[in-house]
């Protein structure tokens, strides 16, 4: 079961759909113009096309086809100015330069602008062995030019064809990864389980389910097709999208420290079958993301009732044999972790109801709903640019590393020339990115992919000798190259190699052992070159930079803790969904958090300053935040009446707590006072006890089912949330402290 939906997702991704619509926009001009006898034609086309697509990455229609018709402008400039500079060796360093710097920067206006840059720099590299002569050089960048510009015909021709399809597969993404993270919280129940390793793991899983939800609100809210359309579908997945966001908070709730309900329950074997149930739950939300993905009805499984209802009754005999006075507040948070399951499972029932795009699921209001807040803008100015020509600015160093690096890549290829030299630049600049760690995975994956590549090539030529089976293979290769492109990079040099070599092999056959000595010694001058340039080349190590990831982070619990505050108030709904919007904003600081921590871990030792505290600070940020959520579902139940006033009071106290934190990291001096905080939590807690003990009173009559414990519940469940939240925020006091002691 598991390896079929393994391969309906595959089957349905994202990654496979653009893989083989990239792929294919890039062969069907080669093969059309080799029919013709103009196979040299077709490849410059061919080349065009695939510069362009890189821009065609997800997003709002209107953003892609802006990047496509911005890079078909920019590779025929580029190809232009290298073209006329080819025959001059120090006019083509100084437009390598130029071009590597220029380019670079672009990455200051966002992926999109950077991926532009990258097509640029790509056709800049490849166009250096070329050597045309008047006439030929306009000539050749009208080909390059021809090529985008088919490609942007033949993607929107693709989105008008199917103009909901990358949104379903976003959409469908984002529900396959909040599955995994519901996986990984199962884990939680298991025995034995190493703490430190799960959390590191579950961090990860929030910062890809973040990122996919950043791209999913992007490529929605900013859709005009889709935010006002009146059609079922267009409807039915803003509403998917609402529903997920506010399901992920769910799956997100904290009810208890983990060591503490191994600690009572461990010997009775419960736990287990609170991971199971978990489990089933993520196996019903991955099918639920497929279904999305294929645009097809998903069906409600039976079994996920009848385990809710046998770990029920299985809780319900266990307090009646196991329950003493001293563990009533664990079966008070199994009970509570039990009704958490079924509301997932409702929500379930509900997502599995929108996959079937029923036209009565509409009816539901989004017009008070304010898009806007869901989306950010990035401002084109140039401003931007400006002020960033600075060496405090990572674009800017990075613009620099990668001028130099290509530049040394350059004058070696002169010095020593190899048959295509130009891949010591190719290498350079695929494999250096803004930050060391992403330097480094690629520089491996390169290396590593490229060495296995040829490992693969090689059998296919020698066993090969039909040249259709192998034009047929090389294509094969070249989809999985662009299936995999974004995802698994190793893999894609896995496959891209093998299609290199075949390719070259078709075109000359007697070339192609030059042609593998050339692709390993290249590769691994370039990765050498790269390699040493994000170490030594004003190098930018997350030390430098985590603090202020660090503030963004307590901003954002903030804002989310005191959005909580709405609900209290009594404001109508349109108020309350900002509290909706300081979530996701606080979630978002919270994977960016998680993405700066792992690039540090992947960084060298010596530069891994106060990384203990660091990573203690990021779980300290991930349990507050799964406290600050539990908290506002309980509030949003209505289970507050009695002590609104006092809860009220608590979220402001706290909040001048969190900012008490932010202050120490913005070496700044604030005056809350932690003893108020006490007061108030002493007063809650008192009441909260007085209940307890009643209840235990009440157990020791053999009371079982009375007001009283559902008094219990209803209160102790939200004081407890409010003294985890204050324990956690007391912990991030002293470790923001510690931190900023170090001078990070």
């Amino acid at each position: 079961m598991k390896y079929t939906r393994a391969y309906k997702s595959f089957v349905n991704s994202q990654y496979l759909y653009e893989g083989v619509k990239v792929a294919t926009g890039i062969l069907i001009p080669a093969l059309l113009m080799s029919y013709f006898g103009m196979i040299s034609s077709g490849i410059l086309i061919s080349l065009g096309a695939m510069c362009v697509s890189i821009t065609d990455s997800p997003g709002p229609i209107l953003h892609r086809r802006n990047g496509m018709i911005a890079c078909i402008i920019s590779i025929f400039i580029v190809s232009m100015a290298t073209g006329v500079s080819v025959g001059f060796p120090v006019l083509l360093g100084l437009v390598i330069f130029i071009c590597c710097f220029l380019f670079s920067m672009l990455s200051v206006y966002g992926a999109r602008a950077g991926a532009l840059g990258i097509a640029s720099l790509l056709i800049m590299v490849l166009d250096i062995d070329q050597r045309q002569y008047g006439w030929q050089v306009i000539i050749h960048a009208l080909f390059i030019a021809s090529g985008g510009l088919w490609y942007l015909c033949y993607s929107s021709l693709l989105y008008n064809f199917r103009p909901y399809k990358l949104a379903q597969q976003a959409l469908g993404e984002n529900i396959e990864s909040i599955a995994e993270y519901l996986r990984l919280r199962a884990n939680f129940y298991k025995r034995d389980i190493i703490y430190e390793t799960n959390y590191r793991a579950l961090l990860q899983q929030q910062a890809m389910v973040q990122e996919k939800q950043t791209m999913l609100s992007e490529l929605l809210f900013k859709t005009r097709q889709i935010v006002q359309s009146t059609t079922t579908t267009g409807r039915i997945l803003v509403m998917i999208y609402m529903d997920i966001a506010d399901m992920f908070e769910r799956i997100m709730t904290s009810y208890q420290y983990y060591e503490t309900l191994h600690t009572y329950f461990d010997e009775t074997g419960i736990l287990d079958e609170y991971q199971k149930l978990a489990r089933m739950l993520a196996d019903e939300i991955e099918e639920i993301g497929i279904a999305v993905k294929s645009a097809s009805p998903s069906l409600i499984s039976d079994s996920i009732p009848e385990k809710i209802k046998e770990t029920s009754e299985r809780l319900d005999s266990l307090r009646s044999t196991f329950m003493k006075p001293e563990n009533i507040d664990g079966f008070l948070n199994l009970r509570r972790i039990l009704e958490n399951v079924q509301d997932i499972y409702a929500r379930v029932k509900t997502l599995h109801l929108y996959t079937t795009y029923d036209r009565s699921l509409t009816k539901k209001q989004l017009s008070d709903v304010d898009f806007e807040r869901y989306i950010s803008h990035q401002e084109i100015t140039p401003q931007m640019l400006i002020d960033n020509l600075s060496l405090r600015s990572d674009t800017f160093r990075h613009s620099l590393r990668v001028s130099i690096a290509v530049i040394i890549g350059y004058i070696g290829s002169l010095f020593f020339p190899l048959g295509h030299s130009y891949w010591i630049l190719l290498t350079i600049v695929v494999i250096l990115k803004p930050a060391y760690s992403l330097s480094k995975s690629r520089n491996i994956d390169r290396l590593m992919g490229t060495i296995l590549g040829i490992i693969i090539g090689i059998p296919l030529i020698y066993f090969i000798e039909n040249k259709t089976v192998l034009l047929l293979v090389m294509i094969v290769l070249m989809m999985g190259t662009y299936v995999f492109i974004r995802k698994h990079y190793f893999i894609s040099v896995l496959f891209m190699t093998p299609y290199i070599i075949i390719f070259f092999h078709l075109l000359n056959p007697a070339t192609f052992k030059a042609v593998l000595m050339d692709r390993i010694i290249d590769t691994a001058i370039g990765s050498v070159i790269a390699f040493g340039a994000s170490m030594f080349l004003f190098p930018a190590w997350e030390r430098e930079k985590i603090r202020p990831v660090l503030i963004t982070m307590l901003t954002g619990a903030v804002n989310y803790l005191h959005s909580l505050t709405s609900f209290f108030d009594g404001l109508p709904a349109v108020e309350q969904h900002k509290q909706k919007v300081a979530r996701k904003d606080a979630l978002v600081a919270m994977a960016n958090l998680s993405d700066a921590f792992n690039r540090m871990v992947s960084e060298p030792k010596r530069m891994q300053h106060s990384i203990e505290e660091i990573h203690h600070f990021v779980v300290l940020c991930h349990m507050l935040m799964s406290h600050i959520a539990t908290l506002s579902q309980f509030i949003q139940r209505k289970d507050h009446t009695e002590l609104t006033a006092e809860f009220l009071l608590l979220i402001n106290y706290l909040v001048g707590y969190l900012k008490n934190a932010k202050a120490k990291l913005e070496e700044t001096r604030l005056t809350d006072d932690v003893k108020q905080i006490k007061e108030a939590l002493r007063r809650v807690n008192e009441h909260a006890n007085a209940i307890l003990q009643q209840r235990q009173v009440e157990l020791s009559q053999g009371l079982t089912d009375t007001e009283t414990r559902k008094q219990l519940v209803r209160v102790k469940s939200i004081v407890d949330q409010f003294n985890f939240i204050f324990n956690v925020t007391c912990d991030l006091n002293k470790t923001a402290e510690q931190i900023a002691a170090a001078s990070l």
